[in-house]
């Protein structure tokens, strides 16, 4: 559900393209994001400190793209947001020890240590390489070529990526639950012995 309300801002730059021209549709894409947060404060949700950053280059590419009616401000857009979250992400592990994606993923998933620091990695790797295709779809083929891309083209590569992901994570998942389901298993046979020699 979250990854469809995170594409709300998306789907209305497409739509709004299609009905009219790049420039409403960053205007439309520019309210979308402030809208998606406001309601997200109405609501009393905690807001991710990515959706901030995403409004802030929305707005200042954004305005930029509609003060000087050039859309090449709004096409770095994507590029900017992208080689951001990889600089974060590569950043926090390498000077701060903090995985940011273990951080968020490790209540769901049990990982050894190593392998959080290759996931980590994987999606700097995938951030940076999104943020290269996005030039250049953007700066190669028309600018309907482009919106279309970044909505489904980008959309599409991203489900890919993660359904990679869970599928060579799933060994060690069933590795990290067979220890899990050993450990209860041998806790609980210590504790029999305990109670039976008392």
């Amino acid at each position: 559900m979250k990854f469809f309300f995170d594409l709300f801002p998306v789907f209305l730059f497409f739509v709004a393209f299609k009905a009219y021209d790049i420039f409403v549709a960053t205007a439309v894409a520019i309210a979308a994001t402030i809208a998606q947060i406001g309601w997200l404060r109405f609501r009393q949700h905690q807001i991710d400190k990515m959706m901030w950053v995403n409004l802030a280059i929305i707005v200042v590419f954004g305005g930029a793209t509609l003060i000087s009616q050039d859309e090449t401000f709004i096409k770095w857009k994507p590029t900017v947001l992208y080689w951001l979250m990889a600089t974060v992400l590569y950043m926090s592990n390498q000077f701060f020890r903090k995985n940011l994606i273990q951080a968020v993923l490790e209540k769901q998933v049990v990982l050894p240590s190593f392998i959080w620091d290759k996931l980590n990695l994987s999606w700097v790797g995938f951030f940076l390489l999104m943020g290269g295709l996005n030039l250049y779809v953007a700066f190669s083929f028309p600018v309907d070529s482009w919106v279309t891309f970044k909505l489904f083209g980008s959309t599409g590569l991203m489900l890919i990526f993660i359904i990679l992901q869970v599928m060579m994570l799933g060994k060690y998942i069933k590795e990290a639950s067979t220890e899990l389901i050993d450990t209860q298993s041998g806790n609980e046979q210590h504790d029999s012995t305990e109670k039976i020699s008392k």
